[in-house]
């Protein structure tokens, strides 16, 4: 998920879009699906909706806290904490279909519940003279592993983790989001579906959580400086089998959920569909980064937090931005040490089962090597990453 104030939507926007014609309609298509509202747009999940929907034709309202058009695309500015400004915003907007795809990290889970909570309970309150026929969220896996600080502690559920499992008794922001949800759909008579994403990679930039860009500033750096490419996290997470999500099939998971009957009042785990071990992955990432393999380095005796391994190297980023002609020099913009030592530290197995999601119909698939490969050089035609 996404806080809402990272990138201009239309940053790496697919080439080769129809052009509108003279009565803003694209010209490859007859008729528009509906309004697609993107609350979160600028993000890892909004930006991956924002290309998607204007793909398939819809009008696409794009929210974020620094409005930006594109064709297709109607920016909407408003604050996501301010339930004035929400209203203010969408006094005149009138979506069919909304995709909510942000979110703020607070200091505590009871700071979590409220901030996060209270986004979506204004969000759709702010809608309530709308024509909103459904309501897509992204939520993620600490819905069946607790939040930051419970990380995987208590009873886990046995993997691989599947959507009629009970909700953990630790307080969850996640679950504050899906009652805002589900009592909004109530009270305004629309469907909802929930999407439990595992670590979502795809384009964004000043992201919370964004492992595949953290990886590859990792990367960079550790070249400069001749260091070790090395895997940060647990034995755990080295040997277990793992899986992720490519932010382009979260985007066509609630687009599809949004528009097919099987997909109405329904939860769905999303992956790409693929497990590995990251010990599998580590060096196959790291050669397609260009790290000699001679300075690759696995899990050995205890983890190794990027938060430590990185510190200190915000100058140094600064002169390999200067020496490659990239265009963000703020380190913090562009690696999220925090979140990738998170992930990758866990002592527990982390799988999602993608049944019900099948069975219901949807089956896009996608191997998560060739996502990031993908994606570092979606990074360097942005002149990113070197």
């Amino acid at each position: 998920m996404a806080q809402p104030d990272i990138v201009d939507p239309e940053t790496g926007a697919p080439e080769g879009a129809p052009a509108p014609d003279t009565n803003g309609r694209d010209a490859s298509s007859a008729a528009r699906p509906g309004t697609a509202l993107v609350v979160g747009a600028s993000g890892i999940t909004g930006t991956a909706l924002v290309e998607q929907l204007t793909r398939d034709g819809w009008d696409v309202l794009a929210l974020s806290r620094r409005a930006s058009s594109a064709p297709g695309v109607t920016g909407i500015a408003a604050d996501l904490l301010s339930a004035e400004s929400l209203s203010e915003a969408l006094a005149d907007a009138k979506p069919t279909h909304v995709f909510f795809a942000a979110w703020q990290k607070r200091d505590t889970e009871a700071e979590n519940i409220e901030v996060n909570g209270g986004m979506v309970r204004d969000l759709l309150a702010a809608l309530d003279h709308a024509p909103v026929r459904h309501v897509s969220l992204v939520t993620g896996l600490k819905h069946y592993l607790g939040p930051f600080e419970a990380y995987g502690q208590g009873v886990m559920p046995d993997t691989p983790f599947h959507e009629d499992e009970q909700r953990l008794e630790y307080p969850n922001f996640y679950y504050a989001q899906e009652d805002e949800l589900f009592a909004a759909a109530e009270r305004q008579g629309f469907t909802w579906s929930v999407h439990r994403s595992h670590t979502v990679i795809g384009f964004a930039v000043g992201n919370a959580m964004n492992m595949g860009l953290t990886i590859a500033v990792q990367a960079a750096l550790t070249k400069r400086l001749g260091r070790p490419f090395t895997f940060p996290g647990s034995e755990t997470q080295w040997n277990s089998l793992v899986d992720m999500t490519d932010a382009g099939v979260l985007a066509e998971q609630m687009i599809w959920a949004a528009t097919e009957p099987g997909g109405a009042d329904e939860a769905f785990n999303i992956v790409n569909g693929d497990v590995f071990r990251w010990r599998w992955m580590w060096p196959r990432l790291a050669a397609h980064l260009g790290i000699d393999p001679a300075l690759v380095e696995g899990f050995e005796g205890e983890p190794r937090p990027l938060e430590q391994q990185m510190a200190g190297l915000e100058g140094e980023w600064r002169e390999l931005v200067a020496e490659h002609d990239l265009v963000e020099p703020e380190l913090a913009r562009v690696a999220s040490w925090w979140h990738t030592d998170a992930d990758l530290g866990r002592d527990i197995e982390v799988v999602a089962d993608m049944g019900k999601a099948r069975d219901a119909g949807f089956t896009r698939y996608r191997r998560t090597e060739q996502a990031f490969v993908d994606l570092f050089e979606r990074y360097r035609a942005a002149r990113l990453i070197p």
